[in-house]
């Protein structure tokens, strides 16, 4: 039987400000170099001020990825070319499938606490890249919980398993390269243990501070970890995380705007497919 080895912290990277779609006001994270694969990019929405995300993000496609919308305060409401329409809400989440294409739109709600949401992206493998276009969007009652010792995780995707055996399997379940991912609340004091062996581990601190393995995590930073079969996080103050896990792909990535592919010829076909309205078909 393998000996528990905690993993550790073996990079930090802060989020930076940017804006997309109309104008919104995000925090990111981003890497299309394959260091977070099968992760490419973290983007946090947050305000309490309307005019910082109002615009939203009007119709533009997207080929060769998944996102992954999950939402704490506020809301969003998606639409697609493939008909789909939905509005998902605080602990809502979405899942879009892009494959060959996809054309949508997502639009901001607004509540008492303003808008605070996140989107991820996950790379699909090349296999993939040109498969159909899917969508699905899951409520927050039907994500599983953990809780123990001041602490609550909210399974998004994947297996997530305590160190004393106890786990849950997330509904979004077809997330590329085997993700998951999921939502860690920890009170003053509080300490959650899992078991953790996939190849990629990455924790996400939204608020307060955590420490992951060894090391201290202030909010809006993301924590890589290095081998090991255990995660172990506590917060003297409290704090709350996205935690993300998969498996690499492993191949080349080309990255052009909402398209990301394998190849720069690979990314040429796209535009032109987009250009002469082939895109989705």
């Amino acid at each position: 039987m393998t000996s528990p080895l905690l993993r550790q912290v073996d990079h930090l990277q802060p989020s930076r400000p940017s804006q997309d779609g109309d104008g919104v006001k995000i925090k990111r994270i981003h890497d299309f170099g394959g260091g977070l694969d099968p992760f490419l990019m973290i983007d946090e929405l947050g305000s309490d001020r309307p005019d910082d995300y109002i615009g939203g993000f009007p119709p533009h496609p997207h080929r060769g990825i998944q996102t992954l919308t999950y939402v704490i305060h506020g809301g969003l409401t998606h639409e697609d070319h493939l008909g789909h329409a939905s509005t998902i809400r605080a602990g809502d989440a979405q899942w879009m499938h892009t494959g060959r294409g996809i054309i949508h739109s997502e639009m901001p709600l607004t509540d008492s606490q303003g808008l605070h949401a996140f989107q991820l992206w996950l790379n699909l493998a090349a296999s993939e890249k040109l498969s159909p276009a899917d969508y699905r969007d899951v409520p927050g009652d039907d994500m599983p919980h953990l809780t123990a010792d001041g602490a609550r995780l909210v399974a998004l995707g994947g297996s997530w398993t305590r160190s004393s055996g106890e786990g849950v399997d997330g509904p979004l379940n077809a997330l590329a390269g085997n993700g998951g991912v999921a939502h860690v609340t920890l009170a003053a004091g509080g300490e959650l243990t899992l078991q953790a062996d996939t190849p990629t581990l990455l924790a996400y601190v939204f608020a307060g501070e955590l420490t992951v393995g060894d090391a201290r995590v202030p909010a809006s930073h993301l924590a890589r970890l290095g081998p090991g079969n255990r995660l172990a996080l506590t917060s003297d103050t409290g704090g709350q995380a996205l935690l993300l896990a998969g498996t690499p792909h492993g191949e080349p990535i080309a990255h052009y705007g909402p398209f990301v592919m394998n190849s720069q010829a690979e990314l040429q076909q796209a535009l032109r497919d987009y250009r002469n309205g082939t895109f989705t078909g």
